[in-house]
């Protein structure tokens, strides 16, 4: 766990030091949880919004795509339910003052039956070797036995409890575990209380209810009240998808681990509008599709997992997170939600205006239901940096390096051109041209400010997957050398073929075959 900690600091501090994300008002010490993205972080965060929107839109002749306002009418959010059940349950300790969400304390407790499950293992695996049988160890060892049986039994009290909205019950829970603050050990805790997530503020200068708007705590109510809207104008059949990239925000009650949870964010959905009673065959298409997507750009299919959730929100009858290992462990990366009619339903009866769809197949007017999938810009930008950065000692005695191994496609800079003298005027000028030519391909890098060694170094760390250096033989033969970040292999290549070489590396398209 300490590693894993020392881990995360240097993954924040690497984002700090090398422009990817800062504190918002820092020069006002900063405002708690909500972040700026830097000039790499902006460039890397476009890419990964590129990616999904290609991959989503562009690919799909039945998916088309809308950017709807942040402010909605309010009768929006007492129709989708947020007004009435979009709370968590908040607990204080009396003697830190700090204040925590019930069912997150719950869960860390949880995580530390799994962290000494797994450890029992890990014991396990180093005595036996090759002939160890996890399964059967897992099943059969006593004592591993008895921590699940515990995970168990909390696990399923924890579900009941906020399923039932049981408050009193997730106090009795923190009580049996004798859950103590984290700060400060203290055991004293306060009543369980809802606490409404939804930012509120006035519409002009109209005071009280009436005037009352919300910033949406989600982006998918903006494509719900325009499914007509976008259905009859392109003349979609369903099935069919609306796409959506937006910000929300959320009143977070802890929002904490830097960029993972934020009260302002980004999100990346989409709405796929269904016959009723086919919404199981197209959850596990887009749970298929979905985990297609991310394992594309490389990761590894052991940071990914599949975690079906024990407490459905009030709008689902079915919802599984794609869950990715970050340095503080298995977190929710992406959630695909079978939706039911309850959005369309819902805005039909709210508004009383008809919101359905006539199949021309079947004859008949229904409202659709929906199959979602939904994941947070910022939550998928943190898992790439957590993956892609290292440390590792170059070859040849070069020292250590921190590089970000992200896949070239998402890489903020495809390329930087460094002459290898920046005094000698020749050398410079032809830098210079090739940096002129590749920028309208895309996007690239000009630096002389220090030895190449230093440039390398500084290339690594912004994640630039080739480096093009110009030196006194490029001026005798127009080659250059051609250095790739992770491998370290380097080529002499021709001026004309540069553009060819790096944008064949670089190009997205090859994350979709």
């Amino acid at each position: 766990m300490a590693q894993q900690s020392d881990l995360f600091k240097n993954l924040v501090a690497h984002c700090k030091e090398y422009g990817f994300i800062f504190q918002s008002s820092e020069v006002y010490d900063g405002l708690s949880a909500v972040y700026d993205y830097g000039p790499y972080g902006v460039e890397l965060k476009n890419n990964i919004k590129d990616y999904w929107w290609r991959s989503m839109v562009q690919l799909h002749d039945n998916i088309v795509g809308i950017d709807a306002a942040i402010f909605m009418h309010p009768k929006t959010w007492k129709a989708s339910g947020h007004v009435d059940a979009f709370n968590d349950p908040l607990i204080d300790n009396k003697d830190s003052k700090k204040r925590y969400r019930a069912d997150v304390l719950i869960e860390e407790q949880m995580e530390k039956i799994e962290a000494k499950i797994e450890k029992e293992v890990e014991k396990a695996r180093k005595r036996f070797g090759d002939s160890f049988d996890e399964a059967m160890f897992r099943s059969t060892n006593p004592r591993v036995m008895e921590y699940s049986a515990q995970f168990e039994a909390i696990r399923q009290r924890l579900a009941a409890a906020m399923t039932k909205g049981d408050l009193a019950e997730l106090r009795q829970i923190i009580e049996d575990l004798e859950i103590a603050d984290p700060e400060s050990g203290s055991r004293n805790w306060t009543e369980v209380r809802q606490f409404n997530l939804m930012f509120s503020t006035q519409l002009g200068n109209i005071a009280g209810e009436e005037g009352k708007l919300y910033l949406r705590p989600e982006t998918a109510q903006g494509i719900f009240v325009n499914f007509l809207n976008v259905q009859k104008t392109t003349r979609q059949k369903i099935p069919f998808g609306i796409a959506q990239i937006g910000k929300a925000f959320r009143n977070e009650i802890v929002a904490r681990q830097f960029i993972f949870r934020m009260r302002e964010f980004e999100q990346m959905e989409m709405q796929f509008f269904i016959r009723p009673g086919e919404q199981k065959k197209w959850y596990e298409y887009w749970k298929e599709a979905r985990m297609k997507w991310h394992l594309a750009l490389g990761t590894s299919s052991s940071k990914l997992r599949f975690h079906d959730h024990d407490n459905l929100a009030h709008y689902a009858d079915a919802a599984v997170d794609i869950q990715f290992e970050f340095p503080f462990g298995f977190k929710e990366l992406e959630g695909i939600h079978s939706r039911t009619d309850f959005d369309l339903g819902n805005h039909q009866e709210l508004s009383g205006k008809k919101i359905q769809y006539f199949d021309p197949e079947l004859q008949e007017n229904y409202v659709p239901f929906v199959v979602e999938t939904s994941i947070g810009v910022d939550r998928m930008f943190l898992a790439m940096m957590s993956n892609a950065l290292v440390e590792e000692d170059v070859p040849g005695g070069e020292g250590a390096r921190a590089v970000l191994k992200l896949h070239p496609a998402l890489a903020p800079v495809k390329c930087a051109i460094l002459p290898l003298k920046r005094n000698e005027e020749r050398i410079v000028n032809m830098a210079q041209g090739i940096f002129n030519k590749l920028k309208f391909s895309f996007n690239v890098q000009y630096d002389d400010t220090g030895s190449i060694g230093k440039l390398y170094r500084r290339q690594d760390a912004i994640g630039t997957p080739f480096c093009v250096t110009v030196d006194f033989e490029s001026l005798d033969d127009n080659t250059v050398t051609l250095r790739e970040r992770d491998s370290l292999q380097q080529e002499r290549v021709h001026i004309d073929q540069l553009e060819g070489i790096i944008r064949e590396r670089v190009d997205m398209r090859q994350l979709f075959v």
